[in-house]
């Protein structure tokens, strides 16, 4: 029990990581040098540790049993005002962390088949299915997620500022329809994609 909370919470905080990672690196490709100025475009996972995100929330879920086991790491700064296009780039900012996820889910998949040991297929296959779970979990559209800054991104700029409103009690709200189930949805769409890149889950 213990070794399976140990590998589950490195393995999404490593995921996290690259994720908050890709915000941060594609903000300063597009003009906001906020991530690079305070040391966090790195992959150092000790300059992005939350405590309470990467070890007292996966474990407390985990320990529930869950179906979803989320985390995250200390969010990378971005700046939306230094973007050289703020509305636009913030879509592309925010879409960088899921797909960064989506691309190391299939990455990863390829690798499945070379498992020298049945502990790197188990972990490999764990990576696959937290990365497709973070990617589709992030997208949707509620506050503070990267879902909700894409749509604000297209909305007009009065609807978006009400929505931004949401974001400090953003996460009780993600936190109880998580609870009511109302996310199963994700856990099916992950399965499904990692059955289309031929993941064995039911080693998981």
């Amino acid at each position: 029990m213990l070794s399976e909370i140990l590998q589950i919470l490195i393995v999404l905080f490593l995921a996290v990581v690259f994720h908050e990672c890709a915000h941060g690196w594609v903000a300063y490709r597009l003009g906001d040098p906020t991530a690079k100025e305070a040391g966090r475009l790195t992959l150092n996972p000790l300059k992005h540790i939350d405590p309470v995100g990467m070890l007292v929330v996966p474990l407390v879920l985990k320990l529930l049993n869950f179906k979803f086991v989320i985390g995250w790491a200390k969010p990378v700064p971005v700046n939306f005002n230094r973007l050289r296009n703020p509305r636009r780039d913030m879509i592309w900012v925010a879409l960088a962390g899921p797909m960064t996820n989506f691309s190391l889910a299939f990455v990863l998949s390829r690798f499945l088949p070379l498992s020298p040991t049945f502990f790197v297929y188990k972990t490999l296959a764990l990576a696959v299915l937290i990365n497709l779970i973070i990617g589709f979990f992030n997208l949707i559209p509620i506050p503070p997620l990267d879902g909700s800054r894409v749509v604000m991104g297209l909305l007009p700029v009065g609807i978006s500022r009400k929505m931004a409103q949401v974001e400090p009690y953003g996460f009780v709200v993600l936190l109880v329809l998580l609870n009511l189930g109302l996310f199963n949805f994700i856990w099916v769409l992950a399965v499904l994609i990692a059955a289309l890149l031929k993941v064995n889950l039911n080693i998981i």
